[in-house]
């Protein structure tokens, strides 16, 4: 079956959440799901951004997102499918694949 690619975006900062105390740091969680997700769904392709809160943000779509986690209206990281929120804080693989697999992915 033929998928549309996927885009994946974290958001994230280097300092750990405070309210995510334990959980990796995001750019652990971004380098972990992208292994994860390639060796869950082989050959077949997907695109994930890492996106630094603490940087200036272009995409004004994106920057609404990192102004709602700077306010703390969400936690970091913050795992968006496809414009849809995934996961935030402490990421779990199971919503990230189920996410995927509603998008035509299967596992191989």
């Amino acid at each position: 079956m033929s998928q549309t690619p996927v885009t994946i975006e974290v958001y994230g900062a280097e300092i750990i959440c405070a309210s995510c105390v334990n959980a990796p740091s995001s750019k652990d969680t971004y380098e972990w799901l992208q292994a994860a997700i390639s060796r869950k769904y082989p050959e077949q392709p997907f695109t994930i951004t890492y996106i630094d809160i603490d940087q200036e943000v272009e995409e004004s779509r994106q920057q609404e997102i990192v102004e709602k986690i700077r306010v703390d209206e969400y936690f970091y990281p913050l795992v968006m499918i496809n414009n849809e929120m995934i996961g935030e804080g402490h990421i779990q693989l199971k919503p990230v694949f189920n996410a995927l697999e509603n998008h035509g992915y299967q596992a191989g």
